[in-house]
């Protein structure tokens, strides 16, 4: 795992200033360039250091294309997308694949060698995905599964993962714990729908016998810590543990908390989605749901070439499969046994 001192070193900034820039200090003024720079430094670092030999790279290289619903800037707010596109490109440069960049418009130029491929990074429309598959109708999407009778896909087992932070919980005493994060979200073809994980809280607190509170905004670090201060400062009692939707809605948390006074975890304790290297490097670590994004990447890359197109070859399957990652928890210093004066 990365650390601040690594970080200086390799982006010339400051630990002080790479710290800001991690815990979203919105007091803190820096350009877009060197906010990027320190994520993805945060991210390969981390990859350096989990990585694994997996033996020689196959003889057949294929041809990649990488989709992102995000832009680079839009990918700065919620860096999740950043690290799982960040792990696509990289695990095809352990394999030896080509990886192409598609633009907005999802097309190449007409004299471009054609894809044995795409990954699909996020969530798109149908009119999106048509575009993707005129291109390749290989297709895998990563953190959705839109058409699951045509195309593959990797994704997250989220109940999994709430059933997992709220036993921790649990054990810790906690028994009143708030979910910061939407109601409502997109879908997995950019439809609006109840938020999954919202769901699944509201279900799994039932049937442990929890009270559970809920902290509704969007999943951006200033929308959860706007949400989070109103909810502190409000005259309903608050819970002693946040389960946030992701690691920007638990960043805000962590901002809002400490403008309060609050002392993470000994008056609350906070956890997150998604355990991006920067939850490490968070004051406190926080304790996360991990989304596993590189083996994500792999699984992706693996379903990829079961199913490519190459000549003289069968592909090894034609029927798509939905793969599901389950998550992991890493228990960190956010996290800590209810105290007596909120129990």
């Amino acid at each position: 795992m990365a650390t601040l001192k690594e970080l200086a070193n390799r982006t010339g900034y400051s630990t002080a200033t790479i710290s800001r820039i991690l815990s979203g200090d919105p007091s803190l003024s820096v350009t877009p360039e060197a906010r990027r720079k320190v994520l993805e430094e945060a991210g390969r670092l981390n990859y350096t250091a989990t990585r694994s030999r997996r033996g020689r790279a196959p003889k057949v290289r294929l041809r990649l294309g990488l989709a992102e619903m995000l832009t680079p800037e839009q990918q700065l707010d919620d860096p999740y997308y950043l690290y799982l596109s960040d792990y696509v490109r990289q695990n095809c440069q352990d394999q030896k694949y080509a990886c192409v960049p598609l633009g907005s418009g999802f097309t190449l130029p007409p004299d471009e060698t054609p894809l044995d491929g795409i990954a699909a990074v996020g969530i798109f429309t149908a009119e999106e995905i048509d575009a993707l598959a005129a291109q390749s109708p290989n297709l895998v999407f990563l953190d959705s599964s839109p058409f699951e009778s045509r195309f593959d896909s990797v994704v997250l087992g989220f109940e999994l993962g709430i059933s997992l932070a709220l036993e921790h919980l649990a054990n810790l005493g906690h028994r009143h714990i708030g979910f910061v994060g939407p109601e409502r979200k997109l879908d997995d073809r950019r439809r609006p729908a109840p938020e999954i994980r919202r769901q699944y809280f509201r279900r799994l607190t039932e049937a442990l016998g929890l009270r559970a509170a809920f902290i509704d905004c969007p999943m951006e670090a200033s929308a959860a810590a706007q949400a989070v201060r109103a909810r502190l400062s409000g005259g309903n009692v608050p819970p002693t543990a946040l389960l946030c939707a992701n690691e920007e809605t638990a960043v805000g948390a962590l901002l809002a908390l400490r403008e309060a006074g609050w002392r993470v975890p000994e008056e609350m304790s906070v956890v997150s989605f998604n355990d991006t290297p920067r939850s490490a490097l968070l004051d406190p670590p926080l304790t996360s749901i991990s989304a596993q994004e590189e083996e994500m990447a792999r699984a992706a890359l693996r379903l990829l070439s079961e199913r490519a197109v190459l000549p003289g070859k069968t592909p090894l399957r034609t029927l798509p499969l939905k793969v599901v990652v389950p998550p992991t928890l890493t228990v960190r210093r956010s996290t800590g046994p209810v105290s007596g004066q909120n129990c």
